[in-house]
């Protein structure tokens, strides 16, 4: 199997990187250059007309959106137990975690990281704010449910969502109220930071922060 990864340094690429080594899959890893807007390069627009990362391209089909292709990692590598069968309960709670990543979390991250594209410049500080109030009761809401069903979002067992969390844990690093603030979420941090599959993804990237 040909697989192919495009992505960037600390993006959404991150987790499928992540999740490519703590599988084992054995995969080709093209970087981007965002400053010289390699992803909206044609070359690159023929795989993924959105421009954005990641592109996981195996056996020459492109998937994007990091969600979908955690997904289907986990269902290609059913071994390793990162998703659970389809049809049963916990698959339908597992849909419900990416999707909350997915429709809840990542929209509101980049309504913080880029306020003037809802908004409009004249209201940046408006939109960060609404951004940074969804966010923040987003988290409250994992935190409960693992306080309550934890340590994993699924109870006893890590799954594919849990690599998706995690990701998207680390990007409030430095907002006025990190994920890690939340006891919960900092324990689910650490517990998946301390995996050695984590180290070798930030090894390989050069990332050296929120370890």
């Amino acid at each position: 199997m040909s697989v192919v990864l495009h992505g960037a340094r600390s993006t959404a690429s991150l987790v499928v990187h992540w999740l490519l080594i703590e599988l084992g899959v054995a995969h080709e890893l093209r970087m981007l250059d965002f400053d010289r807007r390699e992803q909206k390069s044609p070359e690159y627009l023929a795989l993924n007309p959105q421009g954005r990362v990641p592109t996981l391209v195996i056996d020459g089909q492109p998937l994007t959106e990091a969600a979908a292709i955690v997904m289907h990692l986990a269902d290609l590598h059913p071994d390793a137990g990162l998703a659970p069968a389809p049809g049963t309960p916990r698959r339908g709670d597992y849909y419900r975690w990416i999707c909350f990543c997915a429709n809840t979390l990542q929209p509101a991250y980049r309504d913080w990281f880029y306020p003037s594209e809802p908004a409009g410049e004249a209201n940046v500080e408006a939109a960060q704010a609404q951004a940074r109030a969804e966010l923040e009761a987003a988290w409250q809401q994992v935190a409960d449910h693992l306080a309550a069903h934890g340590p994993y979002l699924l109870g006893t067992h890590r799954m594919a969502a849990d690599f998706l969390l995690t990701m998207l844990m680390r990007w409030s690093r430095n907002m006025p109220r990190p994920s890690d603030d939340w006891p919960a979420l900092q324990a689910h941090a650490r517990r998946m930071k301390a995996l050695p599959s984590f180290a070798e993804t930030y090894r390989r990237e050069g990332i050296t922060d929120w370890t």
